[in-house]
Formats: structure tokens, C-alpha cells, sequence
């Protein structure tokens, strides 16, 4: 893929993007693919060196404000005709109340599933600190029962702290596992919402 092939596709996919930022990131992708070119690479290799097109646009979208998506969203393409203005002031009591409704619904929505997923996470710490709690309520039963001369029931109670004190270390690398997977699930989440902003249907962008 040529420079040229590049810029245009990124422009295409970006199109959600305010005209100063889109150009903003076009002429960074150009320098970059210029500064490899001066390096000695060729074209098409500096271009690949950049990345795929849906590796620079999702890592775009994902550096953008959702805030700046949304805003450029609703921004009308032209500039309104004065009867277009009276409508809209006439019609704010109906359309403006269900754009703040539409909006607080998505943003609901969001901080519904956010806090679903990172319930889970909390409730996998929970177990693990359980598990970690037991083992040392195991070995101090233990050794409280050592102390009376009850060696079987201290020897369970020391085996029972050393299987929960072992499980407690391998459910630390389930903990871990779950972070990961909730911080992916709410950046993909939260990628996945700004591209319904962003793209070749949101003509907010002129082509050039």
C-alpha cells in the first residue's frame, strides 16, 4: 500500500472525526511514513511498518474523547436556514428532552454493564481473600490445638491450611486473569460505542 492509498483509507474510516483532528492525525501518519522513507525504507514498507489501516483507526478511536465523537456528531453538516432555526427552537420542548433521554439511557447502560463486569472481578477477590483468611484460621487452629496435645485434629487442621493456603495462591492468578479480561471487555465496550460514531456513514468530514 502506497502513502497515498493509506491517507485516503485512514480519511475514509475517520470520517466521524472533527475536520482539525482528522488532519491533525493525517499529517502525523504522513510525517511518520516520510521520516521512514528518509531512513531508507521504500514506501510500502514504511506504510506496513505503520500498521494496518484497522490498527491505526481503532488505535484513533480509542485515543478520542467520547465526549468529542458525540459532539461532532450532532453538529450539523451546513449551516442552518433561518426556518430550519425556528423549527428547531419551536420543536426544542419535544427533541431536545428525548436527545438528553437517548444519551442518559447509553451513558446508563454503560455504567450498568461496567459495574456488572467489575462485580465479578470484586467477587473473584472475594473468594481469593476468603480462601486466604481460612488458610490462616486453619494454621492458628493448628496450632492452638498443638498446644493441648490434640495432634489429629491439629495435623487436619494444619493440612487444611496448607491446601486452602495453596489454592489461595493459584486463585491469585485467576484474580489476575479476571482483571484482564474486564479491562479488555470495557475497552472493547467503549471502542465498540465510539465506533458508532466513527466511519465511512458519518459524513461529517468532507472527502478530499
Amino acid at each position: 500500500m502506497t502513502k497515498n492509498e493509506f491517507l485516503q483509507g485512514l480519511r475514509k474510516s475517520l470520517t466521524g472525526l472533527p475536520a482539525d483532528d482528522l488532519e491533525e492525525r493525517l499529517a502525523f501518519y504522513a510525517e511518520m511514513i516520510d521520516d521512514r522513507v528518509e531512513e531508507g525504507m521504500t514506501e510500502e514498507q514504511a506504510v506496513a511498518e505503520t500498521g494496518t489501516l484497522e490498527e491505526v483507526t481503532e488505535r484513533i478511536i480509542s485515543e478520542t474523547p467520547l465526549k468529542t465523537l458525540v459532539k461532532e456528531r450532532v453538529k450539523p453538516r451546513r449551516r442552518l436556514k433561518g426556518w430550519e432555526t425556528a423549527l428547531l427552537i419551536i420543536g426544542s420542548p419535544v427533541w431536545f428532552p428525548l436527545l438528553i433521554a437517548a444519551l442518559a439511557v447509553l451513558f446508563a447502560l454503560l455504567i450498568s454493564f461496567y459495574a456488572a463486569i467489575w462485580s465479578v472481578v470484586i467477587a473473584v477477590f472475594a473468594v481469593g481473600a476468603a480462601l486466604a483468611v481460612s488458610a490462616v484460621g486453619c494454621f492458628c487452629g493448628a496450632g492452638a490445638l498443638a498446644l493441648t496435645r490434640r495432634w489429629a485434629k491439629a495435623g487436619v487442621c494444619l493440612a487444611a491450611s496448607l491446601i486452602l493456603a495453596g489454592l489461595s495462591i493459584l486463585w491469585f492468578f485467576v484474580c489476575k486473569g479476571a482483571v484482564k479480561a474486564a479491562a479488555w471487555l470495557t475497552k472493547r465496550t467503549l471502542f465498540g460505542v465510539k465506533s458508532l460514531f466513527v466511519g465511512p456513514g458519518n459524513k461529517n468530514s468532507k472527502s478530499k
